[in-house]
């Protein structure tokens, strides 16, 4: 049976790559600080002989004692209200942490994949972004710390690769959406999804010209298990190329939900890009992968998603206090 590490394993994406490598067979092991992840996302695998789970900060250390056949670092803040309100602790997650769990990859002898993004990119240059291209980043802007945690988390990645010969994967993920969002976390979705079920109307930064590509949940996991399970090295985006307007999406959603909410305007954010797009085509040739839900199909899984919590749940702003970490 194969073992494989999961870090930011209660998060909204880490916990998806819980299910399937469960799925597959493994005996997953779960790692997790719990400063923006949530235990019910994981808690019906609790039960299970494959599944152990470890509340643990990968930017102090991290030890193991069995075997590891596979790590999975996707520990760190993934959301601008988080990653600005903890900048140091995601600056860290993306250093000591990814250090840390490359040195215990080496111990182990296990492959590792860690999980950059398409922040990398920055406000891009070159329209839709390949793998090769650098970036356009501004590293004392106040999202540079998110974004170049994941740059420095690529090339010590690069490093280890190269120099230790370790069996490393990069993946660079595009916005994805999915079940187990937080709503109220500052991403696109579930802020609209949650606007719009509140009876709210929904909030556009900017004029709405700038552009994104949704990618569903199902889609992302599959992509990053074949890139795992590959034998390339370099990043790969996993992402979806069917790309729309912030603007035109507000309006997809308030058409799928059927409220009669206006769209407000408000100034947009330093260094927002404007536009994004994935280039696909180095994991449709690799991988053999592309997405193959619809937006129109899984925003319709998504909204039943959010129409099912409770009235608590949809009209409870967020609230999360990260005073106790103080900069740590």
């Amino acid at each position: 049976m194969k073992k494989t590490l999961i870090t930011g394993a209660a998060g909204f994406l880490g916990s998806h790559l819980c299910d399937r490598f469960i799925a597959e067979g493994h005996h997953v092991i779960a790692m997790d600080n719990l400063i923006t992840g949530d235990l019910k996302n994981i808690e019906h695998l609790f039960q299970l002989e494959r599944f152990e789970f470890h509340h643990h900060d990968v930017s102090t250390f991290v030890h193991y004692g069995g075997d590891l056949d596979y790590i999975l670092h996707f520990a760190s803040p993934a959301s601008p209200i988080d990653y600005l309100k903890i900048p140091i602790e995601t600056l860290k997650v993306g250093s000591l942490g990814t250090l840390n769990l490359l040195g215990l990859a080496k111990e182990k002898n296990a492959r590792i994949l860690v999980a950059s993004t398409s922040e990398v990119y920055g406000d891009p240059l070159v329209h839709p972004q390949n793998e090769d291209y650098y970036g356009n980043v501004s590293p004392i802007g106040p999202r540079g710390v998110y974004d170049e945690a994941k740059r420095f988390m690529e090339s010590i990645t690069m490093a280890y690769h190269r120099y230790h010969g370790l069996d490393t994967r990069i993946v660079r993920i595009f916005n994805t959406y999915g079940s187990r969002m937080r709503l109220n976390d500052g991403r696109v979705v579930p802020a609209f999804m949650g606007q719009a079920l509140r009876g709210e109307d929904l909030t556009v930064f900017g004029d709405g010209s700038q552009t994104r590509s949704f990618t569903y949940i199902d889609d992302q996991v599959e992509g990053i298990y074949r890139l795992l399970m590959s034998d390339y090295v370099e990043p790969i985006n996993i992402g979806n190329s069917d790309e729309t307007t912030i603007l035109e999406f507000a309006e997809e959603i308030i058409k799928l939900t059927g409220t009669s909410q206006k769209i407000i305007f408000k100034p947009l954010p330093t260094d927002d890009p404007l536009q994004r797009q994935p280039d696909i085509s180095r994991a449709k040739e690799i991988l053999d992968w592309k997405p193959i839900v619809h937006r129109s199909e899984g925003l319709k899984k998504v909204y039943e998603y959010f129409k099912s919590l409770s009235p608590e749940e949809l009209h409870q702003k967020e609230h999360r206090d990260f005073s106790h970490l103080n900069g740590k």
